[in-house]
């Protein structure tokens, strides 16, 4: 099940939700719209995903299977391509 963060905005939120928390929700599971603490309306913060750095699921045929494209840096500013399809290198011009 994924992880959402939630934050008030609004003046008068309490501690725990004016500073944001996390709740592990399914994806099926309706948004919540107000603090479970002190009832003030909240939203669900939108944030970077967590991807492994290694595993079974980040191997050559695997990415190129599911469609991505992986580069590994191989100096300042210049990047080859590991896995997919895309560029063999890519560099900051």
């Amino acid at each position: 099940m994924p992880i959402y963060e939630y934050r008030s905005s609004e003046d008068g939120a309490c501690e725990f939700c004016g500073n944001g928390f996390e709740v592990m929700q399914k994806i099926s599971d309706a948004a919540l719209e107000v603090c479970p603490r002190c009832g003030a309306a909240i939203a669900r913060l939108i944030s970077a995903a967590s991807i492994p750095k290694s595993g079974p699921g980040l191997d050559k045929h695997n990415l190129e299977k599911h469609g991505f494209t992986q580069y590994k840096r191989a100096g300042k500013g210049v990047y080859e391509k590991t896995a997919g399809k895309g560029p063999s290198v890519i560099k900051d011009d």
